[in-house]
C-alpha cells in the first residue's frame, strides 16, 4: 500500500469530505437543488428529485446536467442552493490539530463554490490551514470527475502530482487523480448516501484507484501527523 512519507500537498473535497456526512449539512444543499429543479422543469418535487439524482450522476453535479441539458446560467443555481445554514456543521478541534501537525500544503478542490467553502471551514475552525481553494467557477464549471479541472487545478495551484495526496468521498472523482500520480484516499460515511450508492455502482471501496480508505478522517491525519512527528 503507498504511504505518505513522500507528500508534500494535501488535497481535500469539501462536502461530506471535511466535514461529517452525519451533520447533515449536505440534506439542505439537495433540498434546494431539488426546489430549483421543480421550478425549473414545471415538475412536482418527486419528479424533480429524480431528474436531479439522474443529472448528478450523470454529469457528476445537477448543475452541470443543467447546463448541457437545458441551458441554465450557472450563477442564479449556486447563490440559490448555497444560501443554506451552516451551523450544523460542527467545530473539530483534532482536525485542525491534525493539519497543523502535518507538513506541507493544504488545498480544497470542491465542486462548490469558494463562498460555500469558506463558510464551511469557518465553522470547522481550519480556515488557517488553506492557501488555495479551487472551485467550480475556477474549473469553468466542468466538475470532477472530469479531467480537465484537475489539469486546470494542478495548474493554478502548481502542485506536484506524484508528491500529493487527495480525499474525496465519491471514489470515481479520485481516477484521475490515480492516473496523475497522486495518493489517494477515499473519505466513507453510512450517513452519506449518494456517494454510497455512486461507489457501490463502480466497484466498492477496493478499486485499484483507492489507495486507503477511511470513516474517521480527523483520526486518519492524526495518525499521518504522528508518524510524520516521528521521522522528524
Amino acid at each position: 500500500m503507498r504511504g505518505f512519507a513522500h507528500v508534500d500537498s494535501w488535497v481535500f473535497d469539501l462536502d461530506n469530505t471535511l466535514y461529517p456526512a452525519s451533520c447533515r449539512l449536505f440534506d439542505q444543499i439537495d433540498v434546494r437543488m431539488g426546489d430549483f429543479v421543480s421550478r425549473l422543469l414545471g415538475v412536482d418535487h418527486a419528479e424533480a428529485k429524480r431528474r436531479q439524482k439522474d443529472m448528478f450522476y450523470k454529469y457528476g453535479t445537477t448543475l452541470r446536467g443543467l447546463m448541457t441539458e437545458h441551458g441554465i446560467a450557472p450563477d442564479a443555481f449556486l447563490d440559490y442552493v448555497h444560501d443554506i445554514d451552516h451551523s450544523p456543521v460542527p467545530p473539530n478541534r483534532e482536525l485542525d490539530a491534525a493539519l497543523h501537525a502535518l507538513p506541507g500544503r493544504k488545498l480544497i478542490f470542491t465542486n462548490g463554490t469558494v463562498a460555500h467553502a469558506e463558510k464551511v471551514l469557518n465553522r470547522i475552525g481550519i480556515t488557517h490551514h488553506f492557501g488555495d481553494i479551487f472551485d467550480i467557477v475556477h474549473s469553468d464549471f466542468i466538475p470532477k470527475p472530469g479531467a480537465e479541472p484537475y489539469r486546470a487545478f494542478i495548474r493554478q495551484t502548481g502542485i506536484r502530482p506524484e508528491t500529493s495526496a487527495m480525499f474525496e468521498d465519491i471514489a470515481r472523482n479520485l481516477e484521475v487523480p490515480h492516473a496523475l500520480g497522486m495518493t489517494t484516499v477515499l473519505v466513507v460515511s453510512p450517513d452519506n448516501s449518494d456517494a454510497q450508492h455512486l461507489n457501490r455502482a463502480s466497484g466498492g471501496e477496493d478499486q485499484t484507484h483507492i489507495h486507503h480508505v477511511t470513516g474517521d478522517l480527523p483520526g486518519f491525519l492524526t495518525d499521518l501527523a504522528r508518524d510524520f512527528k516521528g521521522r522528524a
